[in-house]
């Protein structure tokens, strides 16, 4: 079974997708993120190619139909296995033709020089020029690696968390300036072979769905966000209803010992009477409220709390002397 936060990624990404993109200098932008991303340069004899990895089968179609769109092109599946461990599927899908080298050098994967062919290890910014570009870039790198998990509400322990996986440092600043650019601020860290861009406030994630036009996912986020401060909220007055009932039983307790020492030493009977009414009403009731003690006395609980701290102070001087 998927989890949640699968399933929550799974809405982000259907919805950054049936938006699409219309002009080819955006699908462009995209497809190389996306290959950034998730893909890696293959080679067999003298061809050079690329392949990707995708659990997403809507995902695989839609870039592939870019893919076509854009170079003609088509892709073959090279691998379909399922993860024993988390039942995500596993699709590996490979272009290994004569126009694969160009079509990763129109990408901006790679760079020739004559015979000679190298990796750019940084976003090339001819692809993101233009405004519509850059967040095409955002996209398409969040189609290929990025997931997005949302606290559980009965959890205080979780949190909110969105990433995207590059494979160097310079590939995840880029992704980091290009957020920055918008005004969301995410951080990088390295995690094994890989570079992580992750967010981790609810603020910074709300914006991230509202760049990529996610309307319905940051929808849902609002409303579970909401849910969470509520059940915060119960459990703040929840531990504060503790925490008074908790001081109500050691108040109850010190004034019993007290009572009891006065009735031990010089006896109730010595009191003055308001004293020995509220003495002998916590005796016959030594769990009950100070408001409910108060009813029974016809006093206010403010009277009858200056009553019992009166017992205390001459428990006191009892014991002092």
């Amino acid at each position: 079974m998927k989890n949640a936060s699968h399933n929550f990624t799974g809405e982000i990404k259907r919805e950054i997708m049936k938006a699409g993109f219309e002009n080819a200098c955006c699908k462009t932008a995209a497809l190389s993120a996306f290959l950034r991303a998730t893909g890696s340069i293959v080679r067999s004899g003298s061809k050079i190619g690329f392949e990707f990895i995708t659990e997403s089968e809507s995902v695989a179609a839609f870039f592939i139909s870019l893919l076509e769109d854009l170079y003609g092109e088509e892709l073959k599946i090279v691998q379909a296995t399922t993860d024993n461990r988390n039942g995500k599927d596993r699709l590996v899908f490979q272009c290994l033709s004569e126009k694969s080298l160009y079509i990763l050098a129109e990408l901006g994967i790679v760079e020739r020089d004559g015979d000679a062919v190298s990796l750019k290890l940084e976003m090339d910014r001819y692809l993101i020029e233009n405004d519509c570009c850059k967040l095409a870039y955002i996209k398409g790198a969040f189609l290929g690696s990025g997931s997005c998990s949302l606290p559980k509400l009965d959890d205080a322990r979780s949190g909110y968390h969105l990433e995207i996986v590059f494979y160097n440092k310079l590939l995840a600043d880029g992704c980091c300036d290009l957020l920055a650019q918008y005004e969301i601020l995410a951080k990088s860290v390295e995690r094994k072979n890989s570079r992580v861009v992750y967010l981790k406030s609810r603020e910074s994630i709300s914006d991230f769905l509202d760049l990529v036009g996610a309307e319905n996912s940051l929808k849902k986020l609002g409303e579970l966000a909401d849910k969470k401060d509520e059940r915060n909220q119960l459990n703040r007055v929840a531990n504060c209803m503790q925490m008074n009932f908790d001081k109500s039983v050691v108040a109850s307790v010190k004034q019993i010992q007290a009572i009891e020492a006065i009735e031990s030493t010089i006896g109730l009977e010595g009191l003055e009477p308001p004293l020995r009414e509220a003495a002998e009403a916590r005796l016959a009731d030594k769990e009950g409220s100070l408001k409910e003690l108060a009813g029974r006395l016809g006093v206010s609980k403010s009277c009858l709390n200056h009553r019992l701290r009166k017992l205390l102070k001459i428990a006191e001087t009892i014991e002092g002397d």
